[in-house]
């Protein structure tokens, strides 16, 4: 192999030997890609179309010693590194310029015990994945709302989804993860095996390692639930975000929900005479028996006169795919901001509806998730993940076509999430919905509160020289 030029994790240049590169990519079960490898091309895109970075090299890992391989290649040679799950990190963080990137998306089994309603899932699995062996055995674990997201990058940022608050976020599930250090350990972390470790990696992101192996609880869910999806005028906003807002002051935890302002999809099945038409939308779903389900879904259906309601009852893996179309891979640009609101006062659903109608793209959307249920049940302090007490969740989610158009959307997307700051009193986020991370270590700050400095001590001790850094990263704090 040729010598390639990469960059270090401090950003200066550095030339890698292509013996050195060549003596990786022959004790890799996978393979190692430079620019000039075949599938380079295609194998450095991500999710986000907005994203274009070119690593110097992609090692594709087919397992933990590939990893272990990985990490101790980068540490010696001193490259920057990304880590790449899924690939659906909204900021792009599963790739970077001129680093090397360890590609964990070729590791992707996933194993159910179903006596223990267990799942062993590999870092590379996505929701369509981990889904389809689980439900075999009418089994689901907490994850997302779209299928092509990567399930260790979901997890580790919390992982909100469509039975949150009957069974809490992806990491609430979490009973033990299998770890890669920066010094190219690998460790167990559970609540009796480096139970810090444990804590911080449900919701502190990827700064301490990479998990090659979750091992998470399973539930009863399906094969069929009952889902809500109904979709009012623009004008009745105001009306049913009041409405979801109370329903959900006492609603039941089999019920997660989503109210989201956005314009009817130009596609099939949506009826060609509302496409385009601006719209307030409920997403529901009801994770207990789909008959009862329908009966307690109905409320928000039923709000004011919809301009169309799609609520059926539907196989589970069906739910999980209903927002795909809407969100497709390297096509469309991204850029989603988050925020904690402390209520979804009649201020807060002001400013949602204002903001929307002066959105520069027809793609976007902005949505209130319910919170509470399971999610609020587990103390704030029992894992890293903030924003478990905050009733709801608001994602700023800015989508468009066209690279001329960036500029334009992402200072209307910052401007939104300003605005709906002012109605959280303490600024935390929601780290998979995140923006860029320009804020940097305020931020962090911000969303951990007095968990901070426990978190950037636990990254001192599995991570001192900040290896994994292209993440909503914590900064080490020694002494």
């Amino acid at each position: 192999m040729t010598d390639v030029k990469a960059v270090s994790r401090e950003g200066s240049d550095v030339a890698i030997e292509g013996s050195a590169i060549e003596a990786l990519s022959e004790g890799l079960r996978g393979d190692v890609l430079t620019p000039q490898s075949r599938d380079y091309e295609s194998s450095r895109l991500v999710w986000n179309g907005m994203i274009d970075r070119r690593p110097a090299l992609i090692a594709r890992c087919s397992g933990t010693a590939d990893v272990v391989d990985a990490v101790d290649f980068a540490r010696e040679h001193d490259l920057l590194v990304a880590v790449r799950g899924g690939g659906h990190n909204v900021a792009g963080f599963g790739t970077c310029d001129g680093g090397i990137v360890i590609d964990l998306s070729g590791m992707h089994h996933v194993a159910v015990d179903p006596e223990a309603r267990t799942a062993w899932v590999e870092p590379g699995a996505r929701l369509i994945d981990l889904d389809r062996e689980t439900q075999l055995f009418g089994l689901a674990t907490p994850a997302g709302v779209i299928s092509d997201t990567g399930m260790a990058g979901l997890t580790l940022g919390g992982g909100q989804g469509h039975l949150a608050r009957k069974y809490g976020l992806s990491c609430d599930s979490l009973r033990s993860a299998q770890v890669v250090t920066a010094g190219g350990e690998v460790v167990r972390a559970a609540e009796d095996e480096n139970a810090d470790l444990f804590w911080g990696l449900r919701g502190g992101g990827g700064n301490f390692g990479i998990v090659t192996e979750f091992e998470f609880d399973a539930y009863k869910v399906g094969p069929e639930v009952a889902a809500c999806l109904v979709f009012y005028p623009i004008e009745a906003a105001e009306q049913v975000f009041a409405f979801f807002r109370d329903w959900f002051g006492d609603g039941p935890d089999e019920v997660s929900a989503i109210a989201v302002t956005m314009a009817i999809p130009e596609e099939e099945p949506f009826p060609r005479d509302l496409q385009g038409a601006p719209t307030v939308a409920i997403l529901a779903a009801n994770c207990g028996p789909a008959d009862a389900g329908e009966r307690t879904l109905m409320p928000l259906r039923q709000i004011t006169e919809p301009l169309l309601d799609m609520s059926t009852p539907m196989p589970f893996v069906m739910l999980q795919t209903l927002l795909d179309q809407l969100y497709p891979s390297h096509d469309v640009r991204y850029y989603w901001k988050s925020t904690y609101v402390d209520g979804l006062s009649d201020d807060v659903i002001g400013t949602i509806i204002e903001r929307y109608r002066s959105t520069p793209s027809p793609l976007t959307s902005i949505d209130a998730w319910a919170g509470g249920g399971a999610i609020a049940q587990v103390g704030e302090d029992e894992t890293a993940f903030s924003g478990r007490q905050k009733p709801f969740l608001v994602n700023i989610e800015a989508s468009w076509l066209l690279p001329e158009e960036d500029q334009a959307n992402v200072n209307w997307a910052r401007g939104t999430w300003s605005a709906l700051r002012e109605f959280s009193s303490d600024g935390a986020m929601y780290f998979n919905f995140p923006g860029a991370l320009e804020e940097g270590q305020e931020l962090m700050r911000s969303t951990f509160g007095q968990k901070y400095e426990r978190l950037a001590r636990l990254k001192a001790k599995y991570d001192p020289s900040n290896m994994f850094r292209l993440n909503q990263n914590i900064e080490p704090l020694v002494g």
